[in-house]
């Protein structure tokens, strides 16, 4: 029974937290309504996941969103600067980010968190799944561009995920 009302636990707790952070509003009206959304979507959805993914490291996983909600405020002050500043300073670029990892919902997560942190976007992915091909906003070195994505969210992702 607990598991058709909470097909996905953790995916409804994100849901419920990401509408009030949307709403920016904690009345008991909105609680309600995230509550509603977070039980009903994943209910509705579940089907569509075939391989249900486990969180093997809890711990890993909430050290990652705390380094992914840094990089996404740091991300936001230094796109600022950019953009406000001399915009022949940007250095825009494709790189090319080879993958350790083929597993479909840990790229997706991977390409997902790229594309939320402000100044990057992820374009595609090698139809094999060894590479991603993400365009940066201002790429000084494309060696640490490269490393920084595959330390600080491939790799805890896949330690996360188990993959």
């Amino acid at each position: 029974m607990m598991h058709r009302l909470l097909p996905h636990p953790l995916l409804t707790a994100v849901l419920i937290v990401v509408w009030l952070l949307l709403v920016n509003n904690i009345e008991p009206g909105h609680i309600v309504l995230a509550v509603i959304f977070g039980v009903l979507l994943p209910m509705l959805t579940h089907r569509f996941w075939p391989d249900r993914p486990h969180v093997r490291s809890p711990l890993a996983l909430t050290r990652f969103v705390a380094v992914v909600l840094w990089d996404i405020v740091i991300a936001n002050l230094n796109v600022a600067r950019l953009i406000l500043g001399p915009t022949r300073r940007l250095r825009p670029a494709f790189v090319t980010v080879p993958l350790d990892t083929r597993d479909e919902f840990t790229i997706t997560l991977l390409a997902s968190t790229i594309s939320l942190t402000p100044g990057t976007v992820s374009s595609d992915v090698a139809p094999d799944r060894s590479a991603l091909l993400v365009h940066a906003l201002d790429v000084e070195d494309v060696d640490r561009l490269v490393r920084q994505i595959k330390t600080r969210y491939e790799a805890p992702l896949m330690e996360s995920f188990g993959c």
